[in-house]
């Protein structure tokens, strides 16, 4: 027991004597290094950010001088070079420099003050065997190089010319593509980022984009396929005035041509249009909420409806199609492909495994046909047949009376009734001559449409007219539309007979 209490007294002893010498050590050196007594809180000499001595400096004072040197790099030129020789000046800045690790600061404002006496004295032994130096990283924004890789760098690319296909003479005539080459953009962007948050030595640099070569679309081989006739069809303009003459020729050229590779759609909206004169068109009469009016582009549907018709023979893959609001007379009823604005218009794909070539030609007898061309891989025994199969009419009752304001009282224009239609279109495959399958392609439903007059009421001031139009009966119509002519008439000739009167008075006077 004696010799455990000896024990402890010893032991107890010893640690005394241990922290009163650590203690008079750390004093010691908390004095030679003059923080602990009067610690002004500044960074000990031979601190450094990357060249940046930083002793003496406060907190603040360390940060600033850093942030100065970033501003500095910010205006550094990265030559980033694009294709064939050509490049684009950047600032660093601009590529979204900015400090990566501002924590550097505050570690080397602690350093020599934190931790126990031992790590704090161990420190500033190091310190003054050798400078400590802080690696000042930097950091780009990976969206603003992306930004001025495509706003300026891809401008440069060289686009690839696709291989074409035309026909000449009754041949198709192929003629080849050739590369392009573009910027990689996603690869160029970590090119520059690693390269700049890496390698560069902080001084006006260049860089090699990445590029990559661009193939053409089309090769000759897969061209030199289409030769064969898939579907045509033809339609006859023949009663159509010149103007709609003139949308049915211009909507054809603009659609004939079209190369279609496999999986790839067509809409014949995006094709013909704009309907503007510019565009080629002229003003043809065309469907309108049950009236035949005047539109730019008028007869356009007969070229869809052409198209549509070689189409379902080639057996493409049809996207979208609209029926006429009324009968047409140049297909029979649901062979029709309605154009109208963006919400009705006619797309198909390229559902083959080949190419296809559309061609399409007007006559000088007003008939428009469209040739599919591409390669057949039917067998030759698969014949297809068409069938427009009624299901109601509807026949229309009375006539309809409507007023023109923009036409004056005496004006009188009248259309004829639509009978109204529901319909279905069917393809009927044939193999040897038996029919093996029936496939209903679409149904369609047309308005039917009472005989329809218009009459004039611009300067009606006594609303005879637009009362007579309320009583819907043509003959009263223009019975009091002949009674307001005439009485304008008459008024007209004596306000003339006065004018001449006065005139001639004045003459003598």
């Amino acid at each position: 027991m004696k010799v455990m209490k000896k024990l402890i007294v010893r032991l107890t002893a010893v640690a005394v004597i241990f922290f009163t010498i650590a203690a008079i050590v750390s004093l010691k050196a908390d004095k030679a290094y003059g923080y602990v007594v009067n610690d002004d809180g500044k960074i000990k000499n031979g601190v450094y950010a990357g060249s940046i001595n930083l002793s003496g400096m406060t907190s603040d004072e360390a940060r600033n001088a850093v942030t100065k040197y970033i501003a500095g790099l910010s205006n550094k030129t990265v030559q980033l070079n694009t294709v064939n020789d050509n490049f684009v000046e950047a600032s660093a800045g601009s590529l979204g420099l900015t400090w990566k690790n501002p924590e550097i600061i505050d570690e080397a404002t602690a350093l020599g003050r934190e931790g126990n006496v031992v790590a704090r004295f161990k420190e500033m032994k190091d310190l003054e065997r050798a400078n400590k130096v802080y690696d000042i990283k930097l950091q780009f924004d990976e969206k603003s190089i992306e930004k001025i890789i495509n706003e300026k760098c891809t401008t440069y690319d060289q686009t690839a010319v696709d291989a074409s296909l035309s026909r000449e003479g009754g041949s198709f005539v192929v003629t080849p593509g050739q590369d392009g080459i573009a910027v990689d953009v996603d690869a160029s962007v970590t090119k520059v980022r690693d390269y700049l948050e890496t390698l560069w030595t902080r001084e006006d640099t260049k860089i090699d984009l990445a590029t990559a070569t661009v193939e053409p679309k089309g090769k000759t081989e897969d061209l030199e396929q289409v030769k064969d006739v898939l579907g045509t069809f033809t339609t006859s303009f023949s009663t159509s005035a010149s103007g709609r003459s003139a949308n049915v020729r211009n909507g054809c050229s603009l659609i004939n041509g079209t190369l279609l590779y496999p999986g790839e759609q067509l809409s014949v909206y995006e094709k013909v249009s704009p309907f503007t004169e510019e565009n080629g068109y002229y003003l043809a009469g065309s469907y309108n909420n049950g009236l035949v009016v005047e539109t730019l582009g008028g007869g356009i549907c007969q070229v869809s409806s052409t198209l549509y018709n070689a189409v379902i023979r080639a057996e493409l893959q049809v996207d979208e199609r609209s029926n006429h609001s009324m009968v047409v007379s140049y297909v029979d009823l649901s062979a029709d492909a309605a154009i109208s604005g963006t919400s009705k218009d006619f797309k198909f794909t390229n559902s083959t495994e080949y190419p296809i070539y559309i061609a399409g030609s007007t006559t000088d007898e007003k008939k428009i046909t469209f040739t599919i061309y591409g390669k057949e891989t039917r067998p030759e025994s698969r014949k297809l047949e068409f069938e427009s199969e009624m299901i109601s009419e509807t026949v229309p009752e009375g006539e309809k009376i409507i007023a023109d304001p923009s036409q004056p009282v005496g004006y009188r224009t009248s259309q004829s009734a639509h009978t109204g239609y529901t319909a279905n279109y069917w393809k009927i495959v044939k193999e040897d001559g038996q029919e093996t399958d029936r496939v209903k392609l679409n149904s369609s439903t047309y308005m039917a449409s009472p005989r329809t007059v218009t009459y004039g009421t611009g300067g009606d001031v006594t609303g005879a007219m637009s009362a007579a139009i309320g009583t819907q009966s043509s003959d009263y119509c223009s019975a009091v539309a002949a009674q307001l002519v005439s009485a304008a008439n008459a008024a007209n000739i004596a306000a003339a007979e006065q004018a001449a009167e006065a005139a001639a008075e004045e003459a003598q006077d």
